[in-house]
């Protein structure tokens, strides 16, 4: 019962669904979220996150046994489909109130943000389109915590810009890995077009210009040195994930370089999400 709980849970992609909650509720408590409504803001995005990466795994089954990916549980047969499924079509029922429990604003905006990437699981991964989701869903983050904070205010537009450059360069080093692998699957989304070594180079501008924003927004210090760090961080890893092989050690690089960035907003500048 114990492997089967674990491999439900590993089929979520437990590692981003966490990382993209925790960032979200840090920054609505450092902007000025009770507790209760860190915990709700928390709830309702771990809700669509866990629906995300159930509804990835289901989707992608058949792609993953085919190229033999030992990293999946539903290649292992560890979890049945059926259950991974109805796993997601749960997550993403339960996401529903728990978003419009936020407010009609904030609750809106995550459902949409849910929604693209449901959209990048069921139709648009394997084409050029694969960005679009990325960029739309990361972007509509500082809208979903500023409007869960008293008045429903809107979010600065550098914060959303930051949001959304972080997403797209989450995407391009995601897949940096996968590239045999989804060449032989036909999946050809942007990242698979440009190759692994340039979408590295583009994971990391997009990083830096995240970081730029954040800069402009806090005007601190400590940003401005977390953007340097992670920026250095994501263009060295680059370099050894493409020469040494391991090339999905990148996205790690990339969420701990995207964390060092949110910490450093928090810390010196979290009240300046909203004017």
């Amino acid at each position: 019962m114990w492997s089967r709980a674990a491999a439900l849970l590993l089929a979520a992609h437990p590692l981003p669904s966490a990382a993209v909650t925790a960032f979200a509720a840090a920054t609505g408590a450092a902007a000025g979220l009770s507790a209760g409504r860190t915990l709700l803001l928390a709830a309702a995005i771990l809700a669509g996150q866990l629906s995300i990466g159930w509804a990835n795994d289901y989707v992608d089954a058949g792609r993953d046994r085919a190229v033999g990916r030992p990293d999946k549980p539903l290649v292992r047969r560890s979890v049945p489909d059926g259950v991974v499924g109805v796993a997601a079509g749960v997550a993403l029922l339960a996401d529903v109130p728990l978003s419009l429990a936020l407010g009609a604003r904030p609750g809106a905006a995550h459902l949409v943000a849910v929604g693209g990437a449901w959209l990048y699981d069921t139709w648009l991964k394997p084409t050029v389109a694969s960005l679009v989701p990325y960029a739309v869903s990361f972007g509509l983050l500082p809208v979903v915590i500023a409007g869960t904070l008293p008045g429903e205010p809107r979010p600065r537009l550098l914060i959303v810009a930051a949001a959304a450059l972080m997403g797209s360069a989450a995407h391009f080093a995601n897949t940096v890995g996968d590239t045999a692998d989804d060449a032989r699957t036909g999946v050809r989304g942007l990242p698979q077009r440009l190759g692994p070594a340039r979408s590295l180079a583009v994971s990391a501008v997009l990083l830096a210009a995240a970081a730029g924003c954040l800069v402009a927004v806090t005007d601190a210090a400590l940003p401005a040195l977390a953007a340097a760090a992670a920026a250095v961080g994501v263009l060295v890893v680059a370099v050894v994930a493409t020469r040494s092989g391991p090339r999905r050690l990148a996205f790690r690089a990339l969420l701990l370089a995207v964390g060092g960035l949110v910490a450093a907003f928090v810390v010196s500048g979290g009240s300046r999400l909203v004017a």
